[in-house]
């Protein structure tokens, strides 16, 4: 929000002179108001294995963090670049792996990668597109410059939170925000929609859409739920699905129903157990023949989490000079891969400065966060690092960039992540802001919800006034 000299951002004065008139007890009163509507909406998320209870409300900031226009456009350029790159590189790994033989990444990170899946050698999937939906989480440092952190290109989610966030916002600063020209975000479940049906009107002109869910006791079913609501599809189990003959269709009070397009929000493993884990009991027999003959799609396509490896993620930078013989928008974070020895000896002699992360972990889980941590867990994590050297990276600890958080001592700096939403159908779609996710503990660096972490509404601040909406015209009777 300031700048060096603690002078607000000018994309920031309106909303700092605003909070500036207002006593704290009012915005607490606010910051509560919207608490109530995210309890009443149930809008929650589950931690696996807490032993307070099963769900929770994720906790919300009414503090907006606000990104430029322009400054947003060359995200949005960065982020639309390294999608068409990533898909690429999926599609080549799973037919020529032209970029293997040409030595631009070694066979052994591919071959010894977690999310690779042999079942889907010599897939077309429909259009070309593998990951029609990719979470990609990025950080800002000291300096304002923007890095990749990661790539989620399985089942990425919080963008129900990024909708919901910005209802809540609007009902909490009505007048802030219609002042403020922010680009909208209401148009993404029609967005989404509208890609999922594109990947089969070849074949159907109204195909039939379904959000597959693992169920309710899924830390994100509230979203599998809400993103169902929104586009008017049914959610579905497994269980609620049949293959006959090749096809899918849903078992409904009126009999069976076809369907052609399944967004689904299950892992690869348990997909379809003849194709996958045999003991799976959330999947569909017999779905991935279905989806080999094209009898159905895929959204993302089974075996894109090859492009989550953290390892994988090292490589990204050259992935893209490669395929679109271009330089890399967006950076990287300076990353050090531990299979290779030189660099596995630099990040054990400096683990006291780094991040280390596990290749396929997700969550905020399985990290050492160097400059916080003791010498016992450094020593710990240095022999884990010694037994699976494949399996973990280590990054320079960044030291990100910070938002005011409203808290129980009043305005006060917590560091932030954000993470895009980017659609892949006819064209590449880039939801404008994405979610911001904060780590409400101060000092803290994780901001993942399941530890300890919140989020806010994200506004790209639009330089220009919206649109003024012609005035309806009566009717005319006789």
């Amino acid at each position: 929000m300031f700048d060096a000299d603690r002078k607000p951002r000018a994309h920031y004065r309106a909303l700092y002179d605003r909070f500036w008139q207002l006593r704290t007890d009012e915005l607490e009163r606010r910051q509560m108001a919207a608490e109530r509507s995210m309890r009443r909406l149930g809008i929650t998320f589950s931690v696996y294995g807490d032993q307070e209870g099963s769900e929770r409300i994720i906790p919300f900031d009414i503090c907006p963090r606000i990104i430029p226009e322009a400054e947003w456009k060359w995200l949005e350029r960065g982020l639309k670049q390294r999608i068409i790159a990533l898909n690429k590189f999926i599609d080549d790994i799973y037919h020529k792996q032209s970029i293997v033989r040409d030595g631009v990444i070694p066979e052994f990170v591919v071959r010894s990668c977690a999310t690779l899946r042999q079942q889907c050698m010599g897939l077309d999937p429909p259009m070309g597109i593998w990951c029609h939906i990719t979470g990609v989480d990025l950080v800002r440092d000291r300096e304002g410059q923007f890095y990749v952190l990661e790539d989620n290109l399985r089942c990425p989610s919080g963008v129900s939170y990024v909708l919901q966030n910005r209802q809540l916002i609007k009902q909490t600063f009505p007048q802030i925000f219609e002042q403020a020209h922010v680009l909208p975000v209401d148009d993404y479940c029609s967005r989404l929609l509208d890609a999922l049906q594109a990947q089969m009107q070849h074949r159907v002109r109204q195909p039939h859409v379904v959000l597959l869910t693992p169920g309710s006791f899924n830390s994100a079913y509230f979203e599998h739920s809400y993103l169902a609501q929104q586009m008017g599809i049914p959610l579905v189990e497994g269980r609620d699905l049949v293959v006959h003959d090749s096809y899918v269709y849903m078992r409904t009070t009126r009999g069976f129903e076809r369907v052609d397009v399944i967004y689904r929000r299950i892992d690869d493993d348990f997909l379809d157990p003849q194709a996958f884990r045999a003991d799976s009991m959330l999947g569909v027999p017999g779905l991935m023949q279905a989806y080999r003959e094209g009898h159905v799609a895929l959204a993302n396509a089974p075996g894109a989490g090859i492009a989550d490896d953290k390892v994988v993620y090292a490589y990204v930078p050259e992935i893209i000079r490669y395929y679109l013989d271009e330089e890399p928008i967006l950076p990287n974070v300076e990353t050090f891969v531990c299979w290779d020895e030189t660099q596995r000896n630099h990040v054990l002699a400096n683990l006291d400065k780094m991040v280390v992360k596990p290749a396929n972990e997700s969550g905020g889980y399985g990290m050492l966060i160097g400059p916080r941590s003791t010498k016992e867990e450094q020593a710990t994590f240095a022999e884990l690092i010694k037994a699976k050297p494949r399996n973990y990276i280590a990054q320079p600890t960044l030291n990100l960039s910070r938002v005011p958080v409203l808290t129980e001592n009043g305005m006060e700096g917590r560091h932030v992540d954000l993470r895009p939403f980017v659609i892949y159908g006819k064209e590449i779609y880039v939801l404008p802001g994405g979610l911001t996710r904060v780590a409400l503990r101060k000092g803290s660096l994780v901001v993942n919800s399941s530890q300890g972490g919140g989020s806010k509404d994200t506004w790209v601040m639009s330089d220009r006034p919206a649109p003024v909406p012609a005035p309806a015209v009566a009717p005319v009777t006789t």
